[in-house]
């Protein structure tokens, strides 16, 4: 069966990783045919690794071919903005799965489009992941969390069962929630902070345990 054609957004260092997740579900399936980036920040014609930056929003939204775009954006406001200028129709969002991820049973594990599983993540059961979320090296998702579209885990953030994450929050690495939390949209929360009450939307927490430092978008 042919690879499919994909290309990634973001041509930074999670794109590089991207690439690396790509290439490394290639070894067990042989599903990917990775073509290059696309970065309105970094010029047309660049070689990242061994991949072409082949243009930007414009140039992928007059793409004339089916292509898969995986989005290596960590900060959800960017990612979303991106993708929110998106309107060609053969372009589609597949979800990516590290290969050592550890998955919970398909039926009771629900993964949005564009969103990505990177190595050694382990999300368990009775799980909703909206869609264009990151989950990144070695996170934990605990049972019957929601999270909303377009959310950002860094390395190691671990989510404890009966969690609501709204739409765009952003977790720092090794971030941390206790069970039961509420947690609201376009939501900061630092790097090693550990959360034990809900958080509203629009603000930034950080501490163990996780303070808010900062209101308003």
């Amino acid at each position: 069966m042919p690879r499919k054609d994909i290309a990634i957004f973001g041509a930074g260092g999670f794109g590089l990783e991207v690439a690396m997740l790509i290439e490394q579900i290639n070894m067990d399936k042989h599903e990917w045919n990775l073509i290059g980036f696309f970065d309105d920040g970094v010029p047309a014609g660049k070689t990242v690794n061994e991949w072409q930056v082949l243009g930007g929003v414009n140039d992928l939204n007059a793409w004339s071919r089916p292509l898969a775009v995986a989005f290596a954006l960590g900060i959800p406001k960017t990612k979303q903005a991106i993708v929110n200028k998106i309107d060609n129709s053969k372009l589609w969002f597949p979800t990516l799965v590290h290969p050592s991820a550890v998955m919970g049973f398909p039926k009771y594990v629900d993964i949005g489009h564009g969103s990505i599983v990177c190595a050694g993540s382990i999300i368990t059961t009775n799980i909703h992941i909206g869609r264009f979320v990151i989950i990144n090296l070695a996170c934990t998702v605990g049972h019957e969390t929601e999270i909303g579209d377009f959310c950002s885990f860094m390395p190691t953030c671990n989510i404890s069962g009966e969690v609501i994450i709204g739409t765009a929050s952003f977790w720092g690495t090794g971030a941390k929630v206790i069970n039961r939390c509420t947690i609201g949209d376009h939501t900061t929360i630092g790097a090693g902070a550990v959360v034990i009450n809900d958080l509203p939307s629009d603000v930034t927490a950080a501490g163990v345990p996780a303070k808010i430092i900062k209101s308003g978008a």
